[in-house]
């Protein structure tokens, strides 16, 4: 008996000064005033990067950019020293609930819950890595896992990026969403919402709503990394396109369109989708639309170039030869589409759990392979990818009144972009993420 009370007691004591150490952080008041200190500072507006410039964030809101010997008496100041200070990258085509490389097979080896959890688990190290907003583009759960994930961070349960996006993709019979490598009489439940003709479609657009999709993602055409389609066919007539995006902006949502070949882009462009994801096969009458249009590109590149000779995929194979032989002339395109006007944002289409967050930011070195400068390709992932989301309002640049979502990276990403890779900072709606140099 006396051994139990004399762990009793222990136990006892170590909440105690648990509770004593942790109550600090969960109940004083919070910080008026910090002040950043950096090297330089990459607004995401101004074409060249800042000298002597502090940015000031009050409560969660930046209140002020001033010179160093402006800084206010009563701020905080956090300095960090030898880093570029910019706005928090936003990925604009993610899946962070995908677990497993073949995942049309994941979605239905794991249930929603297990899902959602490791997911949450996959979004704190993403915001950990400097991604402070994610558009989720369907995430291979049957359910609104990743509804409830945007709804739980919201309500500050527990921390991770900002969220928007759509719960499923909305796939023809037979499409890139469906699943096309089972005989007949087994019945399973694809990972994409599977719909024939006008009526279907809409019925499933008003569904997603229904459940707190607030971006509608349609597969026009087939896909790299499904079984039993092909990336150069085109899944959506016209009028089930142009019924899609009718139905979507009833309800004031955007609709995201999964396009790989060139027909199937050009007729998205036309329906006013307001994304194009990967846009492979586009060509020079797709650039004109979308300028035309308004249209943003996501490209996605990277993630094939991972994918690439690797085996991991089930269909990897079939496409990793087919993969190789265009990417030089996509890439080509789309510097043309980036020099003829069209908004470029940064979406990487790779980072679940199984993939390491820091390589999520190689998208940026691959649109400066395909002919963005380096200050573009920053853009890219920070003020269009806000533009893309309507957002930038509030976030995507560093400005009095906008969001503090902020990080810092050692070095200059505009001389060695690959900076991006490991931010030392992360600052997300004024409350700090991250510090690696502790000061």
């Amino acid at each position: 008996m006396k051994d139990i009370s004399l762990k009793q007691g222990l136990i006892s004591i170590g909440v105690a000064l648990a509770i004593f150490w942790i109550s600090p952080l969960l109940f004083s008041e919070p910080v008026d005033t910090y002040a950043l200190v950096s090297d330089t500072l990459i607004d995401g507006i101004s074409e060249n990067g800042l000298n002597n410039k502090v940015v000031l964030v009050k409560k969660n809101v930046i209140s002020d950019i001033v010179p160093v010997t402006e800084i206010p008496p009563n701020a905080i100041r956090i300095d960090l020293p030898g880093t570029t200070l910019m706005p928090g990258m936003i990925n604009a085509h993610e899946h962070p609930m995908i677990f497993r490389h073949d995942y049309q097979n994941a979605h239905l080896e794991a249930s929603s819950a297990y899902k959602a959890l490791l997911g949450l688990s996959n979004l704190q190290n993403l915001l950990l890595a400097g991604w402070t907003t994610i558009r989720v583009m369907g995430d291979a759960d049957v359910y609104y896992a990743v509804q409830d994930l945007k709804r739980i961070i919201e309500e500050g349960v527990f921390w991770g990026p900002r969220l928007t996006g759509a719960a499923h993709y909305i796939s023809v019979t037979g499409g890139g969403g469906d699943i096309n490598y089972l005989s007949l009489e087994q019945n399973v439940i694809a990972d994409g919402l599977i719909v024939d003709g006008v009526d279907e479609i809409r019925k499933a657009i008003r569904q997603e709503i229904k459940y707190g999709s607030d971006w509608i993602k349609i597969m026009v055409t087939g896909a790299f990394m499904s079984v039993g389609d092909h990336p150069k066919n085109v899944s959506f007539s016209p009028e089930e396109l142009a019924a899609a995006v009718t139905e979507a902006k009833r309800q004031n949502v955007p609709v995201a369109a999964h396009a790989h070949a060139t027909e199937g882009i050009n007729q998205a462009i036309i329906s006013g989708v307001r994304s194009i994801e990967h846009g492979s096969f586009m060509n020079q009458k797709s650039i004109d639309l979308m300028v035309k249009h308004g249209t943003f590109l996501v490209p996605t590149i990277y993630v094939g170039d991972y994918y690439a000779l690797s085996g991991k995929l089930r269909e990897q194979t079939k496409n990793d030869d087919f993969y190789l032989s265009f990417r030089d002339s996509w890439l080509q395109l789309i510097g043309k589409a980036h020099r003829s006007g069209v908004k470029i944002a940064v979406g990487s289409d790779l980072c679940g759990p199984m993939v390491e967050s820091t390589i999520c930011a190689r998208e940026f070195a691959t649109l400066i392979e395909a002919g963005l400068t380096p200050m573009a390709t920053i853009k890219a992932g920070t003020i269009v990818g806000a533009e893309l989301l309507q957002w930038d309002d509030r976030i995507g640049s560093i400005e009095v009144g906008k969001l503090a979502d902020i990080i810092a990276v050692l070095g200059n990403p505009l001389e060695t972009i690959e900076a991006l890779e490991n931010p030392v900072f992360v600052m997300k709606d004024g409350q700090i993420i991250k510090n690696n140099l502790g000061r």
